[in-house]
Formats: C-alpha cells, structure tokens, sequence
C-alpha cells in the first residue's frame, strides 16, 4: 500500500484537492459543519503527501510521472525536483493558515468557498509540478476560476469592481498565453519543456524570430502574473478589496509568475538553446530594480493598511526577480529562501491587517485617521513581529534572506542592487513605523458610549501566529533550508537531470511506446 502510495506522489498534490473539491460541492447541503470537517480531512492528507514529496525529492531525484502512461512528449506529464517540492509545501502551509483563519466565519458568507479553496490548491499545485507548457496554461486556468469565485464571493461595490477588473487582465493574459502555446507547438512540434529544451536548439533558423516572439509573449504573461513593472497595477487594488483569508492565499499567486519565469527560461532557453539561449534574461535585472522601486514607494504612499501589504506584495516579487535574474546559484537560492519567508509573511501580514481593520471601527484600516484600537497589545505584537521581519530587520527570516542576496551578489551588480535593495528596505521600514505610529501609538481610548467591536476570534489569531511562527522557524533552522535552497539552485541551473528523466521515463503499459 505504501509503495503504491509513493509511486503515485507527483499526482497525488493534485488528485486530493480535486477530489476533495468535488466532494465538498455534493455535500454543501450537509452544512458548514460537514465541510469544514472535511476541508480539515484534506489538507493534512495534502499536508502528509507534501512532506513526503519534499523527502522523496532531498536527494536530487527528479521523478517524472506520466498520466494515462503516454511518453512525455506526447501526453501529460508531472515532475517533481527539489524546486516544485519546495512550492508545493509551502502552499500547503499557508492554505493551512488561510483556512484556518476562513474558518472563524467568512465561510459561511462565501459561496461554495471550501470548494473553491480547493480547486485553488488543485491548480497552485498543478502549476508547480507539471512538465508541460500546456498543462501549465490548465492549471493557471483553474487556479485562476477559483480564484475569480474566491474573490468575487459575497462581495459588492468597490470589492466587485477590483474583482472585475482582475478577471480582465486575467482573461487578457490567459488569451495571450494561449497565442504563445500555438505558435511553439505549430513550430516546434512539442509543449513539453524538456522537449523544447532539445528541439530549440535544432530549430531552422528561418523560425528563430517567430520562437522569439512567442517565447517574449509568454514572457510577458509570466511576468504580469508576478507583477512586474509595468504589469503590476492590477494587484493592488484586488489584493487590498480581497477577503483576508483569500488575500493570504493570494500570497503565493505571484511566486507561481517567478517559478514559471525561472522554470521555463533556464530550462527552454538554456544553454543548449543555440541562439536563444538566455535570451531576454538581461531585462530581467532592471525590470526588478525599477518594480522595487516603485512598490516601495507606493508602500510609502499608501492610504490604508491592505493597500500597504498589496504593495509589499509585489516589492517581494521584485526582489525575487532580482536575484533569479542574477542568475548564479548562489542568488537563486537566497531567492528561494526569501520565496519561502515572503510567502508566509505577507500571508500573515493580511491576516493582522483583517484583525486591525475589525477593532478600530469606523476608522478600518484607514492609515489617515487616528481611530480607537481594542486589543492593541496583541494586536500591536503581532504586527510588529511581521513588521520586522518583511522589512528584512535582524533577526528573523527577512533579515536572513536580504544578507544572502546581497552577499551573493556578482562583483559587476554590486553597486546597482546594493544601492537600491537597502534603500527600498529603509523606505519599507518608513512606511511600516509610519503605520505602527497611526494605528497603535496614536490609538485613542474606546469611546465610552460606543460599542466594542466582537474580540478576534481564537482561530483568527491562531492563523496569523502560526504563519508568523514559520517565519521564526525558518529562522531557528535557517542552516537545513539553506542546505536545501542551495541543492534546489544548483539543480536548477543545470538542468540536464530534468532532460534526461523526460527522455528516459518509458510508459509500464504502452508498449511499444509510440
């Protein structure tokens, strides 16, 4: 049975939270009670098949998986490395966390959200682990369904037009993602990215500028999906108008834009890509610089407190570009070490938003007025310990991740990324004092003849303690995950493993392989 279960590991990411989905929409009429129960159910059989995952891939193993038993080139193929591995736990720890906090009563008013929640998780999961481009357009597909449902769930007014305008940009980038698709498979005859990493290098020359410019279109997609500048103003005010628990989520929706970009790109336009290989990986650098610099300052700027995580949001994006684009394995695993801690910070840093918003009143999360706070003490640590660590202050997770890059960078970028990566720390630092001064320090007393808002509930608290807690533990074991950032870099940037898994994983079944 164990051995059955292990040969099945790359799907299994994928299977539960579909199964688990279906199951949740035939027995909505059982009550929240019943989904609840087993949304629970779920996600610790998703936790238990993640961290299985992430041992199985410790030891450099890349596993190629092929539904329906075609060879890969032809049918559907998931793989798993060190790299998808690492993403597919850190999801489940934070949709852990979100669900945990949705718990406490937002999913009562949404419809059909444990779901969707799980579709979401289905086509996150997908998205990492599958080998094929086309498979990778599906499951942004369904994870992008759910999400539409997840954000525009129970909402109205200025939550329904940010919503709107993210399922635009959405549908426009999906429909230039699947022009991309055409063009390279009409040229190339594959989708499948190891594949491609072979036949580019073969390509004739006469249909190198038509790959490049479906490669730039994809490109593109992947970077509007991070939110690079310029393609980031749609994250804001979406992010912000989100429910908490699904803007926590939303946490890890723009590291699937970096992963795609890293994956894709040193793996297609390698070195073996002849003329195209690292073809518009220069742009990258600057790109990141500029998007660093403009998130910060919005941070600066902001006028409430969701709209200044938004904003963090996409500066930890640019970091990561930063040091992906950097290219060494030295900056991709600070990147993927920063990845990981940015994930669960800027989850956690929605969730205390949420909770701040509810006990100041009328004043929400407004950073213009200086409201009433109850439980300021709790609610004052817990931002606090978020503060520190996203601001990249000693000695939690950000301040580790922000010395490795900056330790690791090339001798020739030095003065560039140096330069702005401390300065838009000590802006983030700004802007983050600004709001601990309005929200807690200027705190006025409760008026007496108002009513108190209903204190945070035990699971609201919980859930953003436990996404702050692997900040710290990401700290307290910093040497091991190192360790495993480091192998997962380097297994990245040659990916001659991956290549030959593709190549040599042969249908059990088909024989002989067509």
């Amino acid at each position: 049975m164990i051995e059955t279960i292990g040969t099945h590991l790359p799907v299994l990411p994928v299977l539960l939270p579909l199964l688990a989905g279906a199951l949740l929409l035939l027995l909505e009429r059982h009550g929240i009670g019943v989904q609840r129960a087993l949304s629970t159910v779920a996600m610790v059989a998703l936790l238990a098949t993640s961290a299985a995952l992430l041992r199985a891939a410790d030891d450099g193993t890349v596993t190629m998986y092929l539904l329906g038993d075609w060879p890969a080139r032809l049918g559907i193929a998931l793989v798993a490395d060190r790299t998808s591995a690492l993403l597919v736990l850190t999801t489940t720890l934070l949709a852990i966390a979100s669900l945990l906090y949705a718990c406490a009563g937002w999913d009562r008013r949404a419809l059909h959200f444990h779901a969707l929640f799980q579709l979401q998780l289905a086509g996150l999961n997908g998205a990492f682990l599958t080998g094929d481009l086309f498979n990778l357009f599906v499951f942004f597909e369904v994870m992008l369904i759910a999400s539409y449902g997840l954000l525009l769930s129970g909402g109205r007014g200025p939550r329904m037009r940010a919503g709107l305008h993210y399922v635009v940009f959405n549908i426009t980038a999906s429909t230039l993602f699947l022009i991309a698709l055409g063009l390279l498979y009409g040229m190339l005859g594959s989708l499948n990215m190891a594949e491609l990493a072979f036949r580019i290098g073969q390509a004739d020359p006469a249909n190198l500028p038509l790959i490049r410019a479906a490669s730039g279109i994809l490109l593109v997609v992947f970077c509007a999906k991070a939110a690079l500048v310029p393609l980031y103003l749609w994250l804001p005010n979406a992010y912000s108008r989100a429910p908490a628990a699904v803007a926590a989520l939303f946490a890890v929706m723009t590291k699937v834009g970096v992963y795609t970009v890293l994956r894709v790109y040193t793996l297609v336009f390698g070195s073996e890509a002849g003329e195209l290989a690292g073809w518009a990986w220069t742009w990258l650098l600057p790109a990141g610089l500029l998007t660093l610099v403009l998130a910060s300052l919005g941070a600066l700027a902001s006028k409430s407190l969701r709209m200044l995580v938004a904003f963090l949001v996409i500066a930890s994006a640019a970091t990561l570009f930063i040091a992906v684009s950097l290219d060494t394995v030295e900056t991709v695993s600070a990147g993927l070490y920063y990845l990981v801690h940015s994930t669960f910070v800027a989850g956690a840093l929605f969730l205390v938003a949420d909770l701040v918003r509810r006990q100041r009143g009328v004043a929400g999360d407004n950073l213009d007025v200086a409201g009433p706070l109850r439980h300021s003490a709790l609610l004052g640590a817990l931002f606090a310990v978020a503060a520190v660590s996203t601001s990249g202050m000693p000695p939690l997770s950000g301040f580790l991740g922000k010395v490795l890059l900056l330790e690791a960078v090339p001798a020739t970028n030095v003065a560039w990324v140096w330069s702005i990566v401390l300065v838009t720390s000590l802006l983030t630092v700004v802007a983050l004092a600004r709001t601990a001064s309005q929200v807690f320090w200027r705190a006025r007393p409760w008026p007496e003849t108002a009513s108190s808002p209903a204190p945070p509930q035990p699971a609201q608290v919980a859930a953003a303690i436990l996404l702050l807690g692997y900040g710290i533990a990401m700290t307290l074991f910093g040497g091991p995950i190192m360790r495993y950032t480091g192998d997962a870099a380097a297994q990245l940037l040659a990916p001659a493993d991956y290549i030959n898994a593709a190549h040599g994983t042969a249908p059990q079944l088909r024989e002989p392989s067509p």
